[in-house]
């Protein structure tokens, strides 16, 4: 007999993400075309936007049970005559999730899976140790008031479906992240309010589902925001991913920089 499979595969997306994943045990590693995928897990299942009734198939064959979505995606350019039968009957269903926003999108494309009987997994269950508990984790404590004051803007946009992170200084709210990220934010931060020793903050979107698109801080971002002169950053305990913990407090360490996990 053929020795069994793992039964789990990692949809691959950008970053580190699923690589750490892949540390926690084997797991296929879904790579959609157009998507840079270096992680090659306990066997590579190749896989098309335009072709989502292959994936299944595939998944199924290879006895995969359950799906964990991790790094980074767009939304890809479609070619219409590329669609297997089973994608052009989810077309009108997808282009409604569309119109509604990503968090929308996610939780149908979520759905998608589970109808063919896989779970989908959130990052931060099959490794719990990227999660953080509350309390310090590095550094000095932070200005309650700038904290304050980013947190209220994320919760008023939350419901917008705009972003995950805010800065925030002396009052002033000095970058949101939209679309174009927390490295970009930063950067206009940088360029715009130097040396402000302002707070980043970052948190989940209110209703936000943390199976397919939790926050995540890595090394480089506690590096931009030193850049950016920030004098720490706070995110939420056990919802916002340390793309490598011990990393993320060196970086720590070496920028001087506090961070904070909130309950």
């Amino acid at each position: 007999m053929a020795p069994r499979g793992p039964e789990r595969a990692i949809v691959a997306g950008r970053g580190v993400l699923p690589d750490l994943l892949l540390e926690a045990g084997p797991a296929y590693v879904v790579a959609f075309a157009g998507v840079p995928v270096a992680a090659q897990g306990a066997g590579r299942i190749d896989a098309r936007f335009e072709r989502l009734g292959q994936l299944f198939a595939d998944l199924a064959a290879a006895g995969v049970r359950d799906v964990c979505f991790a790094g980074a995606m767009t939304r890809p350019p479609l070619d219409p005559a590329a669609m297997d039968e089973v994608t052009k009957a989810l077309v009108p269903r997808l282009m409604q999730a569309m119109s509604r926003g990503d968090d929308a999108l996610l939780r149908d494309v979520a759905a998608l899976f589970e109808e063919r009987g896989l779970a989908v997994l959130g990052a931060r269950e099959v490794r719990g140790d990227l999660v953080a508990r509350p309390g310090r984790l590095a550094g000095a404590p932070l200005p309650e008031a700038d904290v304050a004051r980013a947190r209220a803007v994320l919760d008023a946009l939350g419901p917008l479906d705009v972003g995950q992170g805010a800065v925030a200084a002396r009052g002033q709210v000095l970058g949101i992240e939209t679309l174009q990220g927390t490295d970009a934010m930063l950067r206009f931060v940088a360029e715009t309010a130097p040396d402000s020793g302002g707070v980043l903050v970052k948190r989940p979107k209110a209703g936000q589902d943390l199976r397919l698109d939790m926050p995540a801080i890595g090394p480089e971002t506690v590096r931009a925001a030193a850049r950016a002169g920030l004098r720490g950053i706070e995110i939420s305990a056990g919802e916002v991913l340390l793309l490598g913990p011990d990393e993320v407090l060196a970086a720590c360490a070496e920028t001087g920089l506090s961070l904070w996990a909130a309950p």
